[in-house]
Formats: structure tokens, sequence, C-alpha cells
């Protein structure tokens, strides 16, 4: 990323005049303090610095801050700041985002953009709840975690962000937490230095929706004993006495304790950013059966999305010179329209008049509105009988779930009606019910009733309703068949959109 020089700046330039709307206690508030910290220190001027952000509660983050910014869609903040930065590389370009906002909607925008290694800062929320939309569970959300949407438990396994982030090949990955000032100032200074995709995860505590989720890691009497702070060769210490540690047996992590004011033993592992096993490993690790991993878990360095761009230009301009955005658009064979070289369209306005077009259409066109035309009024008032409706073909609901199938294949129909020994309709078994029910999870057609796969409850008609009101329900729920019953419920007939089509045809050809 260029730097530039610009005047010294503090905090209170990168303070924007709106004011802050996020529930008094949030944890937002601590992240926006800490990022209006280290601006200044980055080395870019505020009108080369743009926030990006998508919807949530952390979305807000663009307003607060004084330089550039753009309030997105839903997931979709990696996409458009991969678009800004590759339009301009100069840009320092963050993306703040929660859980729900990233991990949800947006997985695929978050995983591409660590899979080019755009030139990012990516700095997720994670509250392990939707907190815009009042408490409802979220991708990270723990299983069994109860919720406006999960009143039983939820009983989805959570997303690892940071293992998110290693599998899509971010070249920078960390986490912190919203109330660690000193730490997090440190961690999101280190991700604006890095080239490349930096994706940091920020425990951020909800306390309206989702009070306490890590408090394990913010409480003072038990913080240190769950917290293992990392640094890039040094070997993994931790605790209030510092005396436990960190080793692998093989794959696997393993605790170690030793007395306070010893030596720790040699085995123990050293932090290797470079390492992406050990990263994986290290994202794995979580409370309650091991200390919470905190800093930096991976820095590498790779080629960037927007070098590779901008690189791919400088060679085509160099070997063909600059483009010309016209001689692009007339390189292949093009031709001029000339409109008297065709029929003659005649259709128009000449003095006011309207000629050229369907005498009757006219007529129709010069109507008063909410005047009714006469085909409106036959549809209006002819009963479905004008349709001459088609016979039933009925099957029991008890019978056999081949049978259905058969009948329809021989009969080649793409529905039936299905009744009970009364003869009265209970339902209808279509093509969709085959695709939506019985395909892929129906082993044995002969061993199933048909009552289990039929549709419930259809919609139906009287013999004495008009037509206007079969084509309203057809053109509303897009049905292509109703059935006609009696006053008892019996099928005495079927009606298709084709029947209505002929009807209105037959209309205009008298």
């Amino acid at each position: 990323m260029a730097r530039t020089e610009t005047p010294t700046l503090t905090r209170q330039d990168f303070v924007s005049d709106q004011e802050v709307r996020w529930c008094p206690g949030c944890g937002d508030y601590a992240i926006l303090a800490q990022m209006q910290k280290i601006m200044p220190e980055i080395g870019v001027p505020k009108e080369n610095i743009v926030f990006i952000s998508g919807i949530g509660c952390s979305s807000r983050f663009p307003y607060y801050m004084n330089t550039y910014g753009i309030h997105s869609i839903h997931g979709r903040a990696p996409t458009l700041a991969t678009g800004l930065k590759a339009a301009n590389p100069d840009l320092s370009v963050w993306v703040i985002t929660g859980d729900g906002d990233s991990l949800s909607i947006g997985g695929n925008h978050l995983l591409h953009a660590c899979r080019r290694n755009a030139d990012l800062q990516i700095i997720l929320f994670n509250n392990q709840i939707y907190g815009l939309t009042k408490g409802q569970y979220s991708p990270t959300s723990p299983a069994g975690k109860v919720t406006k949407s999960s009143p039983l438990g939820s009983i989805e396994q959570p997303l690892n962000p940071i293992s998110v982030a290693l599998s899509a090949e971010a070249t920078f990955i960390a986490r912190s937490v919203d109330i660690h000032g000193a730490h997090l100032q440190g961690t999101l200074s280190a991700a604006a230095a890095h080239n490349g995709t930096a994706f940091v995860e920020i425990f951020q505590n909800c306390l309206i929706f989702n009070d306490g989720a890590f408090e394990y890691v913010t409480d003072r009497t038990v913080r240190d004993d769950q917290i293992l702070p990392l640094e890039h060769g040094k070997p993994m210490i931790y605790g209030k006495e510092m005396n436990r540690g960190i080793r692998l047996n093989g794959m696997d992590p393993e605790i170690v304790a030793w007395e306070a004011g010893e030596n720790p033993p040699d085995d123990l592992q050293v932090h290797d950013e470079t390492s992406p096993a050990l990263a994986f490993i290290l994202s794995r690790m979580a409370y309650p059966d091991f200390p919470t991993p905190m800093g930096v878990l991976r820095r590498v360095h790779a080629p960037t999305y927007n070098y590779g761009l901008m690189s791919q230009i400088a060679a085509a301009q160099e070997k063909r010179g600059p483009g010309d955005l016209r001689n692009l658009f007339f390189t292949a064979e093009t031709w001029t329209v000339d409109p008297s070289d065709g029929p003659d369209h005649s259709a128009g306005i000449e003095g006011g008049e309207i000629v050229g077009l369907d005498e009757q259409y006219i007529e129709e066109l010069g109507q008063r509105p909410g005047e009714e035309s006469a085909i409106e009024h036959s549809l209006a008032t002819d009963l479905l009988t004008e349709l001459s409706p088609h016979k039933p073909i009925t099957i029991l609901g008890s019978a056999p779930l081949a049978d259905a199938v058969g009948a329809m294949r021989a009969r080649n129909v793409g529905s039936m009606l299905v009744v009970d020994e009364a003869g009265v309709l209970i339902g209808v078994f279509t093509e969709r019910d085959i695709l939506n029910r019985v395909v892929c999870r129906v082993e044995n057609l002969a061993d199933e009733k048909l009552s289990e796969f039929m549709t419930r409850n259809p919609v139906t008609l009287l013999e004495n309703a008009p037509i206007a009101h079969a084509l309203s329900l057809m053109s509303n729920h897009g049905f292509r068949h109703l059935p006609i019953v009696d006053e008892a419920g019996i099928p005495v007939g079927v009606i298709s959109f084709r029947d209505v089509v002929d009807f209105i045809e037959r209309y205009f050809s008298a």
C-alpha cells in the first residue's frame, strides 16, 4: 500500500460529528475508540481511508469514523471493498462486519476476499448472536444456545471464524477482545501494516442479548488463566503465575504446568506465525478445555490480488499501448440499422390520433378508468360450466403410492384428485409432490400410502362460481388446474388455465 506524507493527526481527527447510537455498555464503543486511536499512526491521509460495512449493529461503524465510508448491503461488504481497492490501490480499505453479516449471508463473499488475498483489513465483531434483529442465534452461537429463534436450544454446530479464515487462505489472522485496549490497539495496528487480507476476530459483548458470552476472557479474576498470548518465536506460556504452557503431543496440544518461579520445560511449543498447521491447531483450542489463543495466529507474505491485477494491466499496456474504449467497441463487426430498410411499422401517433393498431384495442384504451369492458363483464358473470370442465380422475387416499404414480404415467396426466371412501375430495397428487416428497426419499412405492404424500386441503371451486374467480386464483397462486366440487365436496370436474384462455379466444373470435 502506498504511504503518503500526512499532517500530524490525532484521535479526534477521526471522530465524526454523528451521535453514536449503540446500546449503553456495548462492546462496539471500545472497538471504535481503539480504531480511532490507531488511525493517526498508520500513515495514510484521511481522504485515502474507507470503512465499508454490511448490515448489523457493527455496520453503523462507518458513520462514526471521520473518513470516507459505505454502509452497504447484507454480507456484501467484502465484495464492494475488493472492487474499490482494485479501482484505487492507494486506498486503505477496512471492512467492518459481524458474525451474522459475514458468516451467514456473506459467507461466500468473505471466503473469496480472503482467497484472493485482496489488500483489505476485515474486522469481524463476534458476539455470537444477532443483535440488530433482537436476539436470534447466529452462525457462531454455541450448540444448545437458547434464543428467540431457538427456544429449545440451537441444534447447529457453530462456525469458527478463525478456522474459516484459515481455510480460505487469509494471509494475516488474529484475535482480540473488545475491552482489552492495549492488546486490541496492537492487533489493529498489525493488521493495518499487513499487505494482503488481514482478518481480525474481536470477541465483542452484546450486553442486551448475549451478555457475558466471553466472560472467561474478560473477568479479571480468571482471564489470565484462560488466555494464551501469542508472540512469534516465543514459547506458549500463560497463566496468572506464568506457570502453564502448551506443548504438542504429535498433532494434539496439551497443557503443561510447573511450579511458579521455576524455569518452564524445554519442550513447550514455540509460536510460528508462518505455520498453517500450527495456526489451525490453535484455532481449534477453545474454552473450557484449553486457554483461548489471543494475538496473531498467522502472518505470511504472498502476492496480493491488487498487485496481480495492476501487473496485468501494466503488461498489457506495455505490449499494446493505452486502451481506447471506443476502438474496443468497434473492434468486432458492426453495422448500422436503417429503419427504411425494414418492414413498415406504421403504428404510431399522427395528428394526435393512434394509427396502425387494432380498432377494438383502441376502443378499449379509450375507456374511462373503472369502466368494465365486455370481456371483463363476461368473465365476471359466466359460470365455470361455460368452460366444459373435464371429468375428474380420482384415486383413493388409501391406495398405495405405486398405484398413483403408475396411473399418472399410464394416463399421461400431471395430477390426480385424491378422495376418501365416501368420494369426498381430501387432496391432490401432482408431479410437484412426486419431485418434492417422493424422489430420493421413498425406497418402495408399494409400501407407502398415497395420503401421506399428497397435498392436503386443496383450493376448490363450486360449479356456480364465475370464471373470473378461477382466473384470479390461478393468477395469484400460480395454479395450472383447479378442481370443481359439489356442495358435499365430491369432485365433479377439473378446469385448467388453458380452458380459460380458450374461452377468451372464443369470445374474441365470435
